[in-house]
């Protein structure tokens, strides 16, 4: 699972009004999808963006689901993951929103 929230939203230390619950899903990396972007808003170069995957620890052929707050996002890093060569994720369009809105789901910090 890969989140393409922000740090802080990923790491529970900000919670938005539209967040019933801090964090994220248990086991879950952060790879925000801003940052695949420069400050202009083009893709960074394939090996800055392959560089921040593999901090996370998706390496080629990985199984990856992406999520966000609402599944838009998400998508951003799928693209990247193509566009880089690291191959084809699945979306989770349900993402956080679906996600936290159950109680008995745990939410990681």
């Amino acid at each position: 699972m890969v989140d393409a929230r922000t740090t802080e939203r990923f790491d529970g230390s900000l919670q938005l009004p539209t967040d019933p619950q801090a964090g994220h899903i248990p086991g879950a990396v952060n790879v925000p999808c801003r940052e695949n972007l420069d400050s202009v808003g083009r893709l960074l170069p394939v090996a800055e963006v392959r560089e921040a995957f593999a901090r996370a620890g998706v390496q080629d052929g990985s199984a990856v689901v992406s999520y966000c707050g609402s599944g838009i996002t998400a998508c951003h890093n799928l693209l990247a993951l193509e566009h880089v060569g690291l191959g084809r994720g699945r979306l989770y369009p349900g993402s956080w929103s679906e996600y936290a809105r159950d109680p008995r789901r745990v939410a990681e910090r």
